[in-house]
């Protein structure tokens, strides 16, 4: 038997409600706040992703996905969206129509890294892009859109880490400093740090070692923000404190990608235990110019989708919203299966979800099979109601029947409260 490789997931139909609830809610949320949606190619050529992310980080040296296709290009599979996103946003020129490039997306992102609870080497994300401002309320607005969503969510006991790591030349301050801290210890840290000692040093505080993350976390935090920077990091508090998110301040919150500069900020979630980053996010200034455009702010943000539907898959209300299907079609006699199989289409028609059982079973059976599906209402055709142009109404939850004619079942059925309908009815009504 083929099955699926290790690191790939089903999201199967009992779990797509929950997912989908996700997307919705985000696309909602999203669009209040002026964002709109962009979808890229899964495939990119390599160097963008080495280009943007950087070669001393964990994904370009193990996780990335990388071949050569029949062009002899070297290819790779995104291990995340913003640096596709810039690349769209230059080629395809989104900076003419003025202002803020707001944008949000969702999707599948591919790294080689050992599976592990509410990650996969094929998993999802959904996230947003604001290109084309420096100002610091941008990324307060920002980092209060990521908090609303999960508010909305319903999403409980969430925590906003924030720090600014400031400009290319804070930085360079700041990894000359850490070096001086880290250079007693480099002996004691993994191969792979030692390399990251010379190349981007910052990356030793998102080394999973043991023995590193015991040294990094007695290393003195270092601030070298210049006057800009400072500036613009109490600004964009101030504009937190002024709508009501909540923050800690966390100096040695580095993030695990190069581009990063200023803001960065990442949000944790107690239910999902050590593993608890839902979130991540901040400024790249830099990153539209290095990749061929012009010189332009940004900041975003990217929630795992695994990670979001494993702190909400306990919420009670969650449990409650489940897809069900609201009526099912009973028939007592085979010899009404196709009066019913045309009610069913009418139901259906009317955005009303509906099933009814394919096999020749007997009414207790189709009830089993109502009660299992969850159903609100079962339509029972009995030969005798028929033939008064009648249908049995069985209301599930009270546990209640009533005779209704056939032709005023479907406006019975719209009055009824918490009847879900589709979009159906409006396609079939026009």
């Amino acid at each position: 038997m083929i099955k699926a490789l290790r690191g790939t997931k089903d999201i199967l139909p009992d779990e797509i409600s929950l997912w989908q609830r996700i997307e919705a809610i985000g696309r909602n949320i999203f669009n209040i706040y002026g964002y709109k949606e962009i979808r890229t190619p899964i495939i990119e050529e390599a160097s963008l992703f080495i280009r943007s992310i950087g070669d001393a980080t964990d994904i370009v040296q193990k996780e990335m996905y990388v071949f050569s296709d029949r062009g002899n290009r070297i290819i790779a599979l995104r291990p995340e969206a913003t640096a596709s996103i810039v690349r769209a946003y230059i080629e395809n020129s989104l900076f003419q129509a003025g202002g803020v490039a707001k944008l949000f997306y969702i999707g599948p992102m591919f790294r080689s890294e050992r599976p592990q609870q509410g990650r996969q080497r094929q998993f999802y994300q959904i996230g947003v892009e604001a290109i084309g401002s420096d100002n610091p309320f941008i990324d307060a607005e920002v980092i209060a859109l990521s908090a609303r969503f999960l508010e909305c969510l319903g999403v409980k006991k969430f925590h906003v880490k924030l720090n600014s790591l400031g400009c290319q030349k804070d930085k360079i301050r700041v990894i000359e400093k850490h070096k001086e801290n880290f250079r007693p210890y480099l002996e004691r840290l993994c191969e792979t740090c030692k390399n990251r000692f010379d190349k981007n040093v910052l990356r030793i505080f998102d080394c999973k070692e043991d023995s590193c993350k015991s040294i990094a976390q007695n290393i003195k935090a270092e601030s070298a923000l210049c006057d800009d920077c400072a500036e613009h990091f109490e600004k964009v508090k101030v504009g937190l404190n002024a709508i009501g998110v909540e923050y800690t301040i966390d100096n040695k919150m580095v993030r695990g990608l190069d581009y990063y500069t200023r803001t960065v900020f990442e949000i944790t979630q107690e239910s999902l235990g050590a593993k608890d980053a839902v979130c991540a996010g901040g400024r790249y200034n830099n990153l539209v110019k290095e990749l061929g455009g012009k010189d332009t702010p940004a900041i975003g943000f990217a929630f795992g989708m695994e990670r979001l539907a494993l702190a909400l898959d306990k919420a009670e209300e969650v449990k409650n919203a489940r897809c069900k299907v609201n009526t099912f079609v009973a028939i007592a006699g085979d010899a009404l299966y196709n009066e019913a199989f045309k009610l069913l289409d009418s139901l259906r028609m009317a955005g009303i979800s509906s099933e009814i059982d394919y096999d020749t079973k007997s009414l207790k059976a189709q009830m089993r099979k109502a009660e299992k599906l969850g159903v609100k209402f079962v339509i029972i055709l009995g030969e005798e109601e028929f033939k008064s142009n009648k249908v049995v109404l069985k209301d599930m939850e009270k546990h209640s029947q009533e005779e209704i004619q056939l032709d005023k079942l479907i406006a019975e059925l719209c009055s009824r409260p918490g009847l879900e309908h589709s979009y159906t009815k409006k396609v079939v009504d026009r």
